[in-house]
């Protein structure tokens, strides 16, 4: 996997540009580059087959940076024998370690894994109590700076640091007007993702190594804390609604959140975290965030299909089994489309449903047909770059728009003269 191309996006915040490295993969993250797309697995590192199979599928799936946990000392084992099973599948996705409680022994005790990992996620939250807290902390960003890895500094509310929230309800006790709970909370949140990047750098980690989060489950609190979290660091952001949940609710609620954000400029890798449904695949994920992050017009993974949601015009399900074979056959050609056909993901095509609006769409979409609505014979206009192409007529217009999609494809997105 190459280095994803750097793109201009207007009105992005400006921070150091983070590299997540591994072999020929270098993603680079922060203004200027395009916002990464990452995700975790959800099975036991120290099962190495099963961790194997599901890094591949999220990595297959469009996944740039793929989390593993490290829990125990049999998965920080494990993770040296994972990276060298995905190399040698050839799969150089970049591998980070999810550490809670006990990381600073883990990367001590387990060098390999510390060497395997391309980057290290520390909850400052759960690191320790007391004095051993600073000291813990600090031998994790250590051990990223002997090894040149990148961290991820990443606070959640379900997990946040207790001495510090307890000593800041405390002064907000003491303040004429207390603040609701709710806003020491929020307050809290971005204070510690800040301070622990301070005492980070402090140690000797370059800002260029350094990712903040601060995650909560509720999508008016996200854009809080990281509007002001934006507003008060320089680093790279990791987005992501914790806990969004399953289903419809964590799609919706992730991309209302995300896409508030990532439209204000504030962002810069993203993860959607759903909850798969059982035997579900959890590359569910990744094209969620992908379709917000291409709805947006940020980047481009896959041609886009314009459909028509149906009205009585279009009592015939014709176009609705049409628009979903048009998609399914795109997603099957996009493994060979990718490679052979560059920027074929941002063409746009269009299945229309009938004659009021069908025409207008086809004509913005690069190649689009407009089926006619019920009471009609099956004739179906055809608009390729803005102009009419032609028409297709009978009972096999699925074939034959597919053959014309796949010819305007290579004439398109081909070498010159195909």
């Amino acid at each position: 996997m190459a280095q994803i191309a750097t793109i201009s996006l207007p009105g992005r915040r400006v921070t150091p540009t983070v590299h997540v490295k591994w072999g020929n993969t270098d993603i680079a993250m922060g203004s200027g580059h395009p916002i990464v797309v990452q995700s975790m697995a959800n099975t036991p590192t120290a099962d190495v087959e099963q961790t194997v199979a599901q890094v591949l599928e999220l990595a297959r799936a469009g996944s740039e940076l793929v989390r593993l946990t490290v829990n125990t000392p049999e998965a920080a084992k494990a993770v040296a024998v994972i990276r060298d099973r995905l190399d040698q599948a050839g799969c150089s996705v970049p591998l980070i370690g999810d550490f809670h409680y006990n990381g600073h022994k883990l990367l001590r005790d387990v060098p390999e894994c510390a060497r395997a990992l391309s980057k290290y996620r520390i909850n400052p939250g759960n690191v320790g109590k007391g004095d051993a807290k600073d000291e813990h902390f600090c031998q994790m960003v250590e051990v990223a700076i002997r090894e040149d890895k990148p961290v991820r500094i990443g606070v959640n509310w379900g997990s946040l640091d207790q001495e510090l929230f307890a000593r800041m309800m405390d002064e907000n006790a003491k303040r004429p007007v207390p603040l609701p709970p709710s806003d020491v909370l929020r307050e809290a949140l971005v204070e510690s993702a800040v301070a622990s990047a301070k005492r980070a750098m402090d140690v000797g980690l370059p800002a260029e190594k350094i990712v903040l989060s601060a995650k909560v489950s509720g999508v008016p609190d996200l854009v809080h804390v990281y509007e002001e979290l934006a507003r008060r660091s320089r680093c790279c952001l990791h987005l992501g609604l914790t806990e969004a949940g399953m289903g419809m609710k964590g799609m919706v609620s992730s991309a209302a959140a995300l896409s508030i954000l990532l439209n204000e400029g504030i962002g810069d890798t993203i993860r959607v975290s759903l909850t798969p449904k059982p035997g579900e695949s959890r590359a569910e994920e990744v094209r969620v965030a992908q379709q917000i992050l291409q709805s947006l017009e940020l980047r481009s993974f896959t041609p886009e299909v314009t459909a028509c949601p149906g009205c009585g015009r279009t009592s015939s399900d014709l176009f609705q089994r049409l628009a979903k074979s048009i998609e399914e056959f795109i997603c099957e050609q996009m493994p060979v489309w990718k490679s052979e056909f560059p920027g074929v993901e941002r063409m746009k095509v269009a299945v229309m449903g009938c004659v009021v609006n069908g025409p207008g769409e086809s004509a913005h979409a690069d190649i689009g047909i407009s089926l006619p609505g019920s009471g009609e014979n099956p004739v179906a206009p055809v608009y390729m770059d803005g102009k009419h192409w032609g028409t297709l007529k009978g009972q096999d217009i699925d074939t034959e728009f597919k053959k014309l999609l796949t010819d305007y494809v290579r004439r398109t997105y081909g070498p010159k003269g195909e």
